[in-house]
């Protein structure tokens, strides 16, 4: 998984496994789904991140079982 956070364009970025992109589509007019042929999810762009997400306070944890 990769997140890319682009400033100049307040873009988020998140891609959550590598592959070859069959659709986009908008969930509303600031964030977009892309998904391979099997319409699995590939990845998000969220526009305007800064006032929909919280992006400078990112976090990760990986919890097992």
């Amino acid at each position: 998984m990769k997140i890319k956070y682009f400033q100049e364009t307040d873009t988020l970025y998140i891609e959550f496994k590598p592959a070859d992109i069959a659709e986009t589509r908008d969930l509303d007019e600031n964030t977009l789904l892309d998904l391979d042929r099997d319409g699995n999810i590939c990845a998000m762009t969220i526009e305007h991140a800064k006032d929909r997400t919280d992006v400078p306070h990112f976090s990760y944890e990986h919890v097992s079982e």
